[in-house]
């Protein structure tokens, strides 16, 4: 064991892991590909549980996820990967209300992290570094995938994915968005519109 200090967060996650390995049981027998066979993009959002609101066990499916649920180069990659060595054959785009990432744009977040590195501050309008000095410019060149409009940034990633050439023009790609309040699953139809199977 480490002499280091843990923060109270940590040894609840290492408590609360050694409850799960007691009744861990048969899962170890879980097979590598997802069982039933789909994927689902969505976003890093805390409220967001992929397992509940999609009804999902251990080893049923692959879910990916980043800040907005964005079809970005890693998260497609991670999908071809789903679909050429392990077989998924339908995936689900899935943003959410309430998004954070409609609450900034690129050059928002570029110029707090050019002033600070530490953790910003929302006043329901405008955003602002309590601390200053310590920045890095990097940030102004990164993609940050920000949206002002959740639908069309559904119909968006699912375009993205859908047109990207390593992507099998017969799997079928869903949009939807999570309403936060109260856990229902959208459609967007446009996007899944935009997601049906084609041939090349």
């Amino acid at each position: 064991m480490s002499d280091t200090k843990t923060s109270k967060v940590h040894s609840e996650v290492l408590s609360a892991n050694e409850t799960y390995v007691a009744s861990f049981g048969d899962k170890k027998d879980l097979a590598l590909p997802p069982a039933r066979g789909f994927a689902i993009l969505t976003c890093m959002d805390a409220r967001l549980d992929p397992a509940k609101y999609a009804g999902l066990s251990e080893g049923d499916a692959h879910v990916i996820r980043n800040a907005g649920g964005r079809a970005s180069d890693d998260a497609i990659r991670s999908l071809v990967i789903s679909h050429k060595l392990l077989g998924t054959k339908e995936w689900f785009v899935i943003h959410h209300t309430d998004c954070g990432m409609e609450l900034f744009s690129d050059e928002v977040i570029g110029d707090l992290l050019a002033d600070s590195l530490e953790t910003a501050s929302f006043d329901g309008e405008a955003w602002s570094n309590p601390k200053h000095g310590g920045g890095c410019v990097h940030g102004r060149f990164l993609k940050w995938h920000t949206f002002k409009n959740n639908e069309a940034s559904v119909v968006d990633d699912v375009r993205c994915i859908r047109e990207h050439p390593l992507v099998a023009a017969h799997i079928p790609i869903y949009g939807y968005i999570y309403d936060v309040r109260t856990g229902r699953l959208n459609e967007v139809s446009d996007a899944t519109e935009a997601g049906r199977p084609k041939s090349r």
